[in-house]
C-alpha cells in the first residue's frame, strides 16, 4: 500500500489533522511538534492524543512523521544554545510517546565551524540522553543537501551518528530534493543511490521519505523545494520512487510549496503512478 501525505498544521490538534488528511486523500502526514521557526509548543492534550491513536488505527493510516523545529541545532558552537536544543529534543520525544509507534524527524544540525566530527559527537550525545527513557518513538535523521556546515549531507555522516548512538530507535528519512542537491543522482541512477545507501547505512534504517522536486540543479548543495514535476527531478523520478520495491511501503511526505488543494493534486498524481 502507498502511504502518502503532506505537512499539516498541528494547531487544531491531532484528530483534526487526521480528518484533514482524509479529506485530501492522504493516509499519513507530517506535523511540526512546535513552532518550526522558534521553540514554543502547545500544551500537551492527552485526550486528543488518545483519540488520534484510535482513529489512526481505524483508518489504516501509515506511520506519522513528526518534524522538529528548524531552529533545533544539536551541534551549534554555543554551549547554552546546544543545551537548549537538547532539551527541546527530550521534550519532543516525551510528547511523541503519547502517539506511540510513530516517527520524529529532524535536521541533524550545523557544526558552525567546529568540524564534522565534533558536530557528530554532539548530536550523538544529545540523542543518547533523549532516548534514554525508552519512549516508543523512532528518531529519524534527515538526509541534507550539504550546504554550509550542515551535518548529514553524506550517507557516511548519518551512518556515523547511528553507530555513535547505538540504538535501534534511530533511522533515516530520505529527502529527494536534499539528496539530489547533495550529489546523489536519483534521477539517472535511483537503484545505484539506494544500493550505496544500503551498503553504507543499511536499507533497514530507511524508515520514511520526503518527496520534493528541486528548484536547483544536481549537486548544487542548496535545498530549495519545488512542486512535483516542476523542478530538476521531474515526474518520472517520483514514478520510480513510489514503485521501487525498497521504498513503496514507507510513509512518503510531500513538502512541496503548496496549499491543501495542491497537495491533494500531488497525492492523486502519486496514486495514479503506483504500479504503472
Amino acid at each position: 500500500m502507498l502511504y502518502v501525505g503532506c505537512h499539516l498544521s498541528a494547531s487544531a490538534g491531532n484528530v483534526a489533522m487526521i480528518e484533514t488528511a482524509k479529506s485530501i486523500g492522504a493516509n499519513t502526514f507530517a506535523f511540526f511538534t512546535r513552532n518550526p521557526r522558534g521553540s514554543q509548543a502547545k500544551p500537551l492534550n492527552e485526550n486528543d492524543c488518545a483519540q488520534a491513536v484510535k482513529l489512526l488505527q481505524e483508518e489504516n493510516f501509515g506511520k506519522l512523521v513528526a518534524h522538529a523545529p528548524y531552529t533545533m541545532n544539536l551541534c551549534t558552537a554555543e554551549p547554552g544554545a546546544r543545551a537548549f536544543a537538547a532539551s527541546v529534543l527530550a521534550d519532543d520525544l516525551y510528547r511523541m510517546s503519547f502517539l506511540p509507534g510513530n516517527f520524529y524527524n529532524f535536521h541533524p544540525g550545523s557544526h558552525v565551524g567546529q568540524g564534522v566530527e565534533t558536530g557528530i559527537s554532539q548530536i550523538c550525545d544529545a540523542l543518547k540522553q533523549a532516548l534514554a527513557p525508552g519512549y516508543p518513538v523512532t528518531v529519524l535523521l534527515e538526509t541534507m543537501a550539504g550546504k554550509g556546515s550542515e551535518v548529514g549531507g553524506k550517507f557516511q555522516e548519518l551512518k556515523d551518528i547511528i553507530d555513535g548512538v547505538g540504538s535501534d530507535q534511530v533511522g533515516v528519512c530520505l529527502d529527494t530534493c536534499h539528496i539530489y542537491d547533495g550529489g546523489y543522482d536519483i534521477v539517472n541512477d535511483l537503484d545505484g543511490v539506494l544500493q550505496e545507501f544500503d551498503r553504507i547505512i543499511g536499507m533497514d534504517k530507511l524508515k520514511a521519505l520526503h518527496l520534493n522536486d528541486s528548484k536547483n540543479p544536481y549537486a548544487s548543495h542548496k535545498d530549495r523545494h519545488e512542486c512535483l514535476g516542476d523542478g530538476s527531478l521531474g515526474l518520472e523520478t517520483f514514478r520510480a520512487v513510489v514503485n521501487h520495491p525498497w521504498l513503496k511501503d514507507k510513509p512518503m511526505i510531500l513538502e512541496t510549496p503548496n496549499e491543501l488543494s495542491g497537495y491533494a493534486k500531488e497525492i492523486a498524481i502519486l496514486r495514479q503512478m503506483e504500479n504503472i
